[in-house]
């Protein structure tokens, strides 16, 4: 327990290496009934990419041909009916307060087929963009003006874009080919759209990384003015591009991540930024998206359309299979496009009182803000005393409880600590392929 920095990314719980196959299958009318929906999240993931990051153990598949993609909008559009069916017959009608397309890369899609895509969730899902905060992840090589117009057209209000490193060297060493020049490119392309709110991913870490060119990196974003700046650790996961080159995962690889991330924070805290978790950093006079603060991927009420998507009710989170090599992936991109009856919940994980309070702990201890420590303090005192003792947490006068500087820069370890041991055997037992 806290031995180590960087222990896993814990952007939702429990990971999905933690759902297995539901028995029986729940109909998604008897798991929707009854749930709040007047402030649903929606999701919809695009598994698809031009290319893998040799860093990427996402759910995506790479060159899928326009006859697979329109197939996959074709399963999109069944399954779309099918939830919006159960939501319907099991309670009042659904209003959803947010939404985000993700994946792999939901700008694959060329522009008539981005547009089918806000159809679908819109006439069939009752989405209303334009209203709500939608943000959508894009790439340098698909943030082509035509399908950044059809995204500023139809109501987005976030672009993210995976940029990672703008130092040619570096991109290769993760392995993502790019050109500094197609970057530049992108980035004018989604600025000229006028979308509200532009946010670029970086990586650190990286083979031959330093912090002079971690630096020139920052830099070189800094020149758009981002309104948000994620900063994410690498890490080399199993089945992945890096995973298989035996890349050494040591306590010096641990101590330079480190000190890039303090290198990076301080940058973006001296730019005029304001850090909001390990990873993100918003620009303190960036626009305020009226409802985007209260969206958290993981907050119960959570609609997911797509193979790679999750579901949340505050009970059961449920999806369809996870795999990371191209062959599994493929075949289970190929299941989902044939599946005529999306009526059921397929894979998941029963969330009881206790998986509940760690989850609500996790999701709100790693933001910098904090949280009422009343709310969770007698399950979990031990793992609070610790980090107390470590420096890692700190009382705030207000009553509230976050982690101090050198704890947000542990998240990764911090996060795990409140992992159940069932959820730990799970994730232990998963036969990732």
């Amino acid at each position: 327990m806290l031995e180590r920095p960087y222990e896993a990314y814990v952007y939702a719980y429990p990971h999905k290496t933690a759902y297995r196959p539901l028995d029986p299958k729940p109909l998604l009318t008897d798991v929707w009934r009854g749930e709040p929906r007047d402030a649903l999240s929606f999701y919809t993931h695009v598994p698809f990419c031009k290319v893998r990051c040799g860093f990427c153990n996402l759910f995506t598949r790479t060159h899928a041909a326009g006859s697979l993609t329109e197939a996959y909008l074709d399963a999109l559009e069944r399954q779309a009916i099918a939830v919006r069916a159960a939501l319907d017959e099991s309670g009042p009608e659904p209003r959803f307060a947010n939404a985000a397309f993700g994946g792999g890369t939901p700008t694959y899609l060329n522009a008539g087929e981005l547009s089918r895509l806000f159809d679908i969730a819109a006439k069939v899902m009752g989405v209303g963009f334009g209203a709500i905060p939608l943000s959508v992840e894009a790439s340098p090589d698909t943030a082509t003006p035509d399908r950044l117009a059809v995204l500023a057209e139809r109501g987005t209000t976030r672009l993210s874009l995976g940029v990672q490193s703008f130092d040619y060297g570096e991109a290769r060493s993760a392995v993502r080919p790019q050109k500094a020049a197609d970057v530049f490119a992108a980035l004018d392309a989604v600025r000229a759209a006028g979308i509200p709110i532009l946010n670029v991913d970086l990586i650190y870490g990286i083979d031959g990384q330093t912090p002079d060119s971690w630096r020139d990196s920052l830099a070189t974003a800094l020149r758009w003015s981002p309104e948000e700046i994620y900063l994410y650790p690498l890490y080399v996961r199993p089945l992945t591009g890096l995973g298989r080159l035996n890349v050494d995962q040591d306590a010096a690889w641990d101590a330079q991540r480190l000190h890039l991330y303090r290198v990076g924070r301080d940058v973006l805290l001296e730019h005029g930024y304001e850090q909001v978790s390990m990873r993100m950093f918003r620009r303190k006079d960036a626009p305020v998206i009226e409802g985007g603060e209260d969206y958290a991927c993981q907050t119960d009420g959570m609609i997911g359309l797509g193979c790679g998507a999750r579901s949340y009710t505050s009970s059961l989170h449920y999806s369809f299979d996870y795999a990371v090599s191209a062959s599994e992936v493929r075949g289970i991109i190929d299941d989902y496009v044939a599946t005529e009856d999306f009526g059921r919940a397929e894979v998941g994980y029963r969330l009881d009182a206790d998986e509940r309070a760690r989850r609500f702990l996790i999701q709100s201890l790693l933001q910098a803000e904090g949280m009422e420590r009343p709310a969770v303090a007698e399950p979990f005192a031990a793992e609070l005393d610790l980090l107390m003792e470590r420096g890692f947490l700190e009382n705030v006068p207000d009553g509230r409880i976050r982690l101090s500087a050198e704890g947000l820069a542990w998240s990764d370890s911090i996060g795990p600590m409140f992992f159940s041991e069932p959820v730990r055997a799970a994730m232990r037992a998963y036969d990732l392929k």
